[in-house]
């Protein structure tokens, strides 16, 4: 196998909780995760010369050691000793510093396209334990589906998969940074807000209720990344008011996404948000469930 082409599919945070700061940094995290139906695509090749070369259709996108997509052939690359190099074609769909897990999506990807064409014979367990030295995001990207995270994500459970609904993908004119909303998020007030209840969202999915489930919805740092981007809010109340079952910040923002029960609504809530303009990229899409054995 000389090349292979990947989807590298992007994620949404059905409920974001940030239990508390861990003594390294890093804060621990008890999260609803679910795969979208909108993704990257990228093209493997071996190459002769001994390099990884990166090519994106997006010119500011870093094209380096900079990239996770870069950063993961290097890891297996190394580890194993192998020859020759490998070309990584990426096509970027999915917005950039969106809240949506675009890069960690790619890094995954090329973990298991690696992996694939040197028959290196590595578990999805063994490429989730590789991951994680790449970002907290990389093994759920592995993973897919709708799945618990905690820990500082790494920790994953499967759960049962969203109901069918359609969703409304909306991301403003303007870029957030994971690290200004974790380092702005005051641990010490976290007690006296309101966290999301993520046991009540794992129970809608048992149930396979989905306007429960859309009630339930809840990210604590909308806490933070809202009121340094009142857009955000704006186009929240935009997609309730076209019909949505609930609307929500995805990870650390900005992207915004809508549940809706039926297509005609997702598509009414599309063309409102359209001529609001109060979003630069808008997507329509459906929730991505991986049917496990």
């Amino acid at each position: 196998m000389d090349k292979i082409q990947l989807k590298a599919l992007a994620k949404i945070n059905l409920g974001l909780d940030v239990l508390r700061r861990r003594e390294d940094g890093y804060h621990e995290v008890k999260m609803i995760m679910q795969t979208i139906s909108l993704y990257d695509e990228l093209m493997l090749k071996k190459i002769k010369k001994p390099e990884i070369q990166l090519r994106t259709n997006l010119p500011y996108l870093p094209t380096n050691e900079n990239n996770l997509a870069y950063q993961a052939a290097k890891l297996l690359m190394e580890e194993y000793q192998i020859p020759g190099g490998l070309l990584i074609q990426l096509e970027k769909k999915i917005p950039v510093a969106a809240g949506m897990a675009g890069g960690s999506s790619d890094a995954a990807a090329v973990l298991w396209g690696v992996n694939q064409m040197y028959h290196l014979g590595l578990s999805r367990k063994e490429l989730m334990e590789r991951g994680v030295r790449l970002g907290a995001d990389v093994p759920y990207c592995i993973l897919r589906g709708t799945a618990l995270a905690e820990g500082i994500g790494e920790k994953l459970k499967n759960l049962p998969p969203m109901p069918k609904c359609y969703l409304l993908i909306a991301k403003p004119g303007i870029s957030v940074s994971t690290k200004f909303v974790y380092e702005n998020l005051h641990v010490n007030e976290l007690e006296t807000k309101k966290h999301p209840d993520v046991d009540a969202m794992i129970t809608a999915l048992r149930q396979k209720d989905l306007a429960l489930l859309s009630a339930r919805m809840g990210n604590i740092l909308e806490l933070v990344t809202i009121p340094a981007h009142p857009v955000i809010d704006k186009i929240k109340q935009e997609m309730q008011k076209a019909g949505a079952l609930g609307a929500m910040m995805s990870g650390s923002g900005p992207t915004v996404f809508g549940i809706f029960d039926t297509q005609p609504k997702a598509r009414k809530a599309y063309r409102a948000l359209r001529a609001s303009q109060l979003a630069k990229q808008l997507y329509l899409t459906v929730p991505y469930n991986v049917h496990r054995v």
